[in-house]
C-alpha cells in the first residue's frame, strides 16, 4: 500500500493522472460558472444599495443546473461527461445538436492530467502533492478567467494566499512563516504603490485590485527577495505580448496582467534563486 504514496512509483503517477483528469473537469465548471455567479451577486448588491427591485434570477451556482450543452441546453449524460475520453469520442461536438464544443475544456483537462501525474511521480501522494494540486488548480482557473473576463475573483486569489501562508508552516516549504508573511505584504504593497502612482500621473487605472492580491499570494510562496524576478519576468512578457497585439490590431486594448504575473511567479518559484545568483555574478558581486 505504501507504494501508492511513494515518489517515483507508477501507481502514484497513475493516481495523479486520474485525479488530474477529474479535477480538470471540475475546473471547467468553475471557469464557466464562477464569473456568471459573481455577476449575479453584484447585480443583487447594486439593486439593494440603490433601493431598486431586482428581476427574478434563476438559481445558479457551481452545482446547479446540471451539466448541459450551452447551445441546445440538452442535459449531458454521465457517459458524455467522462474527462478527456468523452470529448474525443464525440469528436468535440454535442451529441444532440452537433454544435462544436470549445477545445479549451479538453485542453484544461489534459493540462491538469499531465501536471498532477508528473507531480505525483515526483512528490508521491503526500502533503506536498496536495499543495501542488491545489495551487495548480487555482492558478489555471485564474489564468483562464482573467484572460476571458479581465477578472481575478477574490475566492481564488485569497485561497492561494492562505495556501501559501499555511504551507510556510510545513517543514517541506522553502520559506519560513515570517518570510512568507513579509513576501505577501511586499507583494501587495508593491503593485498598490504602482497603481496609485500611475493613477495620479495619468488619471487612469493601470491595474486591478485582483493583481495586488495575486502578487501577495505569489509572495507568500516565494518570499520578498524573489518578487523582483516575478515582476520583471511578468512585465517583460506583458510588454512583448502588448506590442504584438498592438501591431496586429493597430490600436491599444486593455490586457489582463494576471496571466503574466502567474507566469512570472512560476519562473520565480522554480528558477528565481538561480537567476538572482547569475545576475549578481554578472555584476561581479
Amino acid at each position: 500500500m505504501d507504494l501508492i504514496y511513494q515518489a517515483g512509483s507508477w501507481p502514484a503517477a497513475f493516481v495523479g493522472l486520474l485525479l488530474g483528469a477529474a479535477i480538470g473537469s471540475f475546473l471547467n465548471v468553475v471557469i464557466v460558472r464562477l464569473p456568471k455567479q459573481l455577476q449575479q451577486q453584484w447585480q443583487r448588491e447594486c439593486a439593494e444599495l440603490n433601493g431598486q427591485p431586482l428581476n427574478q434570477q434563476d438559481r445558479f451556482n457551481l452545482a446547479y443546473p446540471g451539466s448541459h450543452c450551452p447551445q441546445c441546453k440538452a442535459a449531458i449524460a454521465w457517459y458524455d461527461n467522462i474527462p478527456l475520453l468523452s470529448y474525443l469520442a464525440l469528436a468535440g461536438r454535442c451529441r444532440h445538436c452537433r454544435q462544436p464544443i470549445t477545445k479549451l475544456y479538453w485542453v484544461i483537462e489534459l493540462l491538469m492530467t499531465l501536471i498532477l501525474g508528473y507531480a505525483a511521480w515526483l512528490l508521491g501522494l503526500g502533503l506536498p502533492f496536495v499543495v501542488v494540486a491545489t495551487a495548480a488548480s487555482l492558478l489555471l482557473c485564474m489564468t483562464v478567467i482573467d484572460t476571458q473576463h479581465k477578472l481575478l475573483p477574490d475566492q481564488l486569489t485569497y485561497s492561494l494566499l492562505w495556501l501559501g501562508l499555511l504551507w510556510s508552516l510545513s517543514a517541506d516549504s522553502a520559506v519560513t512563516p515570517g518570510t512568507s508573511i513579509v513576501g505577501a505584504a511586499v507583494g501587495y504593497l508593491s503593485l498598490w504603490t504602482v497603481f496609485w502612482a500611475f493613477k495620479l500621473i495619468t488619471g487612469k487605472d493601470g491595474l486591478g485590485y485582483g493583481d495586488f492580491k495575486l502578487l501577495a499570494a505569489i509572495g507568500a510562496f516565494t518570499g520578498a527577495t524573489l518578487l523582483p524576478v516575478t515582476i520583471l519576468a511578468s512585465s517583460l512578457v506583458g510588454v512583448i505580448v502588448g506590442l504584438i497585439a498592438l501591431a496586429k490590431k493597430g490600436r491599444s486594448e486593455p490586457i489582463p496582467f494576471g496571466p503574466f504575473l502567474i507566469g512570472g511567479g512560476l519562473i520565480s518559484f522554480f528558477y528565481g534563486e538561480a537567476l538572482l545568483h547569475s545576475y549578481w555574478r554578472w555584476l561581479g558581486m
